[in-house]
This record gives C-alpha cells, sequence and structure tokens, in this order.
C-alpha cells in the first residue's frame, strides 16, 4: 500500500509510464507487469471465476463471475492501454470489482491490437462481442457496455455501429476515462502536462500506431467527430488532472446538444485511470462503487 497517495502513486506510475520506443513485446510486459502489481489486493481477497471464450479473428472473451452476482446481467468490459497494449490479464482487478459493484457477470474482450492490428480492428471486435452476447441470449437491456481509456473509445465505437446498422442498442454506456478525440488537442493536454502520468508524446505514438496513417476525425476513431443524436445514455468519470479532460469536455457538450443524456463526475486531483489503481487510492475504490451502482440501477430495468 502507498502511504501518501495520491502524490506518490503518481511519481510512480510516471516513473514506469510506457516508453514507446521500447519494442512492442517489452513494452506490453511492462504495462502489464504494472497494472498486475497494483492490483494484487482485489484479486487476492476476491472469490471469483473466470472461463475463456474464442471469438472471431483472433479477439477472445473472458468471463469474469462472482458469487453473488445477477447471471442475466453482463458488463461488457473493454480494457485500456492505448490500443497497444492491455489486456483482460492486467484490468482483471478491477473488473472483479465492477462484477461486485454492479452485481453483473463481467465479460471483458481481449481485442486485436495494433501495430500488429490497426484502426478498425478493435472496433469490429467490440461488435462482435456484443453479437456473441445477443446470440447467446442476453437482451440488449441486460447488457451495459464498460470501458476504460481506449476501452471507452470502444465502447462509442460499438453504440455508433449499433445505431448505424439499425440494431438494437443498450441501455446505456460507461466511459472511464475515455479516449474521445484522437486528434488530442485539447488544452488540458498541456496545462496537465506533469499532473498526469501520462504524457503527449504517448498520445502522439498511440494516434500514429493505431490509425496507421487513416483520418485521426473518423467517426469511429474519434467519436467526437461522429454524430452523436440517437445514442444511448452515457455515464462518464473523468479526473481533474487528465491530460484527455478538454477532449472529454467538449464530447459532454456535443453530446448534450445532440440530445443525449450524459451523467458526468469530476475527480478531483485524479489522473487517467485512477480507477485501476483502487487498492492505492480511496478515489479509486469509491469510482467504481459509483460506476457500479450506476450499472446495477440500469441492468435492474
Amino acid at each position: 500500500m502507498i502511504h501518501n497517495a495520491p502524490d506518490e502513486l503518481l511519481t510512480l506510475l510516471q516513473e514506469n509510464a510506457p516508453d514507446s520506443t521500447l519494442p512492442v513485446p517489452a513494452l506490453r510486459q511492462g504495462f502489464s507487469d504494472l497494472y498486475k502489481e497494483m492490483q494484487q489486493e482485489s484479486l487476492s481477497s476476491s472469490d471469483y471465476q473466470i472461463e475463456k471464450v474464442p471469438l472471431r479473428d483472433g479477439a477472445v472473451g473472458y468471463w469474469i463471475t462472482l458469487s453473488e452476482v445477477m447471471s442475466d446481467r453482463v458488463i461488457l468490459f473493454f480494457h485500456g492501454g492505448g490500443f497497444t497494449l492491455g489486456s483482460t490479464d492486467d484490468h482483471l482487478g478491477l473488473c472483479v470489482r465492477l462484477a461486485r459493484a454492479s452485481r453483473a457477470r463481467v465479460f471483458s474482450v481481449d481485442y486485436r491490437l495494433a501495430p500488429e492490428h490497426t484502426f478498425p480492428a478493435p472496433v469490429n471486435d467490440a461488435v462482435t462481442a456484443w453479437k456473441y452476447l445477443i446470440a447467446k441470449g442476453f437482451l440488449p437491456h441486460h447488457i451495459l457496455p464498460v470501458g476504460i481509456s481506449a476501452g471507452g473509445n470502444l465502447v462509442l465505437g460499438l453504440l455508433l455501429t449499433l445505431r448505424d446498422g439499425g440494431m438494437r442498442l443498450p441501455a446505456a454506456g460507461i466511459l472511464m476515462s475515455p479516449a474521445v478525440d484522437l486528434l488530442f488537442s485539447g488544452e488540458s493536454v498541456t496545462k496537465n502536462a506533469g499532473r498526469d502520468w501520462i504524457t503527449a508524446g504517448r498520445l502522439q505514438s498511440i494516434r500514429r500506431t493505431y490509425l496507421g496513417g487513416r483520418d485521426p476525425n473518423h467517426p469511429l476513431a474519434s467519436p467526437t467527430h461522429a454524430r452523436l443524436a440517437g445514442l444511448p445514455r452515457l455515464y462518464i468519470q473523468a479526473g481533474t488532472h487528465e491530460l484527455l479532460l478538454s477532449d472529454i469536455g467538449k464530447f459532454v457538450d456535443k453530446a448534450r446538444w445532440a440530445g443525449v443524456p450524459v451523467q458526468v463526475e469530476l475527480w478531483e486531483g485524479m489522473f487517467h485511470c485512477w480507477q485501476i489503481f483502487a487498492d492505492e487510492v480511496p478515489e479509486g475504490e469509491e469510482a467504481i462503487d459509483h460506476a457500479g451502482k450506476f450499472a446495477e440501477s440500469v441492468l435492474l430495468r
């Protein structure tokens, strides 16, 4: 346990932030090791079951189940990592906490990663996971997409694809520290430099690697530039020290103007993806609890 959180934790994260100059395997391993180390307490104190499910095109899903959850309610979870890093394995503590807080099963998707698989492969994998759950008999209003960072982007990409395809939508979506505009042009990228553990250089690397030369204004890459009318209710969490704060604010304004019901929670002094570090900062545990209560209220309808 870090004793002077969040300042000491922020320093630790900054010192171990992803270094995009490293080879991809080393970059992924370092990210995974850091995230798993930060979630050990969540897992050691939890009784859960995990089941692997192959999807299509190399994507994989994982059922994460606790004894106290409702078996017909599902959190469809998409991990973070800038579209190049991350997995269910290194977000497992967050998944377990979300399952407990929402009293629902979690279906976490290991979508394909860049540079091996660039945009729109992860969006397609999100849609594949949704269709898998529907084919298994789950009702759309009993599935709640949840994503953190890049995963939040994929939640929006999924919702936009379902809407444009005339498919039934879930009742809501949850976005934690979402990447909503891959231009990363918001003023907080500069103003919050040093207050977050993500850097402007890392954001530029994410855009370059994930898009592979494609237009960052594409609506499924940067949902801020999409037509947002017709999306379901959105619940968004953001920290005031995030580099992405201004981009998130711009997206919220545009969504509300389009008639989308948006509930936003701003967490004072919090940095990118602080929910992952719930073992270390009480604000992480509180944020997950808030998201879980929202999820439960939606899924019970």
